[in-house]
């Protein structure tokens, strides 16, 4: 009582014109929810929206607000781990600005400034986002209180240990290397398409595959098409065995017309012998080719005796 007695004070200090969205201290609460995709730590704001952590799948925490109405106008705003009232001498740390635009999310913090606002909760720090509303140019503040936190960052840490390790955005555009110059999957190969697996079983909205298999210029032009092809079968193969349905893949072999550096060292040619692998969520939209092959070389090539290239 006597720290809410103390948070009314010193919020009845502000100038008039000070608008300061926070819930009352004894309605605050935190509420978790989330999946194997994305987790997510939220403080609703009375009269305002919410303040929320979002942590997806392969990346850390960002903070954001959500806005009922549009408060916020867009420009510039500051983040700060305040200090709460009822810690006397202790300064507000300031975490830098945020770029803030319309909408019913009006902006997301750095995935460092998330992580430090989280630190400064554990600590009884506030998240306080400082900013101007959109008519008149009043100072504007929206305000997190660290009450009940510690159980519900709990609560979220039990469900960030369940995420996927990598998102869509991450594995939509991915590529495994033949560095060796043959046709096989190599223990680190293996290992990204184990991850991309992983991901593509748990969405089952990811029904459309392509591949397309390149060389380097070493060996002569039907012969690297040809090992453009074996590799894109290696891969078709580990999908296969791994329960992807073969009519779900389309597969298309380049040889060495779209080196992704130039071929003119060994480091670089290693890099050229691959596989692109790119993942899409609608079959009709996933006619063209990928942009670095522009075109693809006839499905049916003639085969040449298989060559390091």
């Amino acid at each position: 009582m006597r720290q809410y007695l103390v948070l009314l004070s010193l919020f009845a200090s502000l100038p008039a014109a000070a608008i300061t969205f926070q819930t009352r201290l004894e309605k605050v609460e935190w509420k978790v929810d989330g999946d194997i995709f994305e987790c997510r730590l939220v403080q609703p704001i009375t009269d305002f929206g919410s303040g929320e952590f979002v942590r997806r799948a392969g990346e850390q925490a960002t903070f954001r607000l959500k806005a009922r109405e549009h408060w916020m106008g867009a420009g510039s705003a500051t983040l700060l781990a305040a200090a709460a009232p009822w810690q006397p001498g202790r300064g507000d740390i300031n975490l830098g600005s945020v770029t803030v635009g319309n909408g019913e999310v009006p902006f997301n913090s750095s995935q460092d400034q998330a992580g430090r606002l989280l630190s400064g909760l554990m600590e009884g720090r506030s998240p306080l986002v400082r900013h101007r509303t959109r008519a008149g140019g009043e100072a504007f503040e929206v305000r997190l209180l660290p009450t009940k936190f510690r159980q519900a960052y709990n609560d979220y840490q039990t469900c960030t240990a369940k995420l996927l390790p990598v998102n869509f955005d991450q594995i939509k555009n991915a590529q495994v290397g033949f560095p060796g110059g043959g046709t096989e999957l190599d223990d680190m190969a293996k290992a990204k398409l184990d991850i991309i697996l992983e991901y593509i079983k748990a969405d089952p909205s990811v029904n459309h595959v392509e591949l397309d298999g390149h060389s380097d210029n070493s060996g002569n032009r039907l012969t690297n098409r040809d090992l453009s092809r074996r590799r894109a079968l290696a891969v078709v193969d580990y999908f296969k065995a791994n329960g992807f349905p073969e009519d779900h893949i389309v597969v298309r072999f380049h040889g060495e017309r779209y080196p992704l550096v130039p071929n003119k060292s060994e480091a670089n040619r290693a890099k050229n012998r691959r596989v692109v692998i790119s993942l899409s969520r609608d079959a009709a939209s996933s006619a063209a080719p990928p942009a670095q092959a522009p075109a693809a070389e006839p499905a049916k090539a003639p085969l040449a005796p298989a060559a390091t290239s």
